[in-house]
């Protein structure tokens, strides 16, 4: 596998994470998270809906939103993460619209990050589970909110008329879950702040026979950093590297 022709920045003073779902960010990039914030990195988190279609038991379903963000709080501390926000959206059932958009684009002229970090509105066909409807739609959603509306004054001018909310050029986003990965992160060092986040999300995780989540995820980690050609034994998530200039 290639390198990206431009790597990205070494070190960006703030990220933002945007992702569907309470814990899509830590399967796929609480060890890429955790290597920022321990480099000074000041990550947010942006989940767009509540999570009242996960679990595995009987939770009344008027529980289940409660619950998530608790955990999901919970699994961001984990790696250094203490700005959370959610949207409540309904889970499963997100579509591409202008009031998404504008949503997320808020959050992007608040927190003014240099980079986002979202998933890949692309299809991944051998593995579907990575392309969840909703994954893809706050994909699409981000990075139209990346390019153009959040750096364009004049799109959505509500939000600056009635907000104070300057325009923001984000300078690169990172998809995750993409068909087309270029740069791997060496999370080997990190990997028990991922487990920590990942097993904060009880309601998701807790039907599982014990070890099998780490079995599982460390092997999907062990194959990304072979396929980047990481030395042998190390662990990686890897991204889809977008630069918007």
């Amino acid at each position: 596998m290639s390198s990206p022709q431009r790597p990205p920045a070494e070190h960006v003073e703030r990220a933002l994470c945007v992702l569907a779902h309470p814990d899509d960010v830590d399967f796929g990039s609480a060890g890429t998270v955790a290597t920022w914030t321990a480099a000074g990195t000041e990550v947010t988190y942006l989940i767009v809906t509540d999570g009242d279609a996960g679990g595995f038991d009987d939770t009344p379903r008027e529980e289940m939103p409660r619950l998530r963000q608790a955990e999901q709080r919970a699994a961001a501390a984990a790696v250094g993460v203490t700005d959370v926000r959610f949207l409540g959206y309904p889970d499963g059932r997100l579509e591409l619209t202008l009031d998404l958009r504008r949503d997320i684009s808020r959050v992007i002229r608040q927190v003014r990050p240099q980079r986002v970090l979202t998933s890949s509105p692309e299809r991944m066909y051998d593995r579907i589970g990575a392309s969840h409807p909703d994954h893809m739609t706050v994909g699409e959603s981000t990075l139209r909110a990346v390019y153009p509306d959040a750096r364009n004054p004049f799109a959505f001018p509500e939000l600056l008329a009635d907000e104070g909310l300057d325009a923001w050029a984000v300078a690169e986003v990172w998809l995750g879950a993409s068909p087309r990965t270029d740069h791997a992160v060496d999370v080997t060092d990190v990997v028990e702040r991922k487990f920590a986040a990942l097993e904060s999300h009880v309601t998701q995780v807790a039907h599982q026979p014990e070890g099998q989540l780490r079995e599982f995820v460390t092997g999907w980690m062990r194959q990304t950093a072979a396929r980047h050609r990481l030395p042998e034994g190390r662990l990686a998530e890897a991204f889809q590297v977008v630069h918007t200039a």
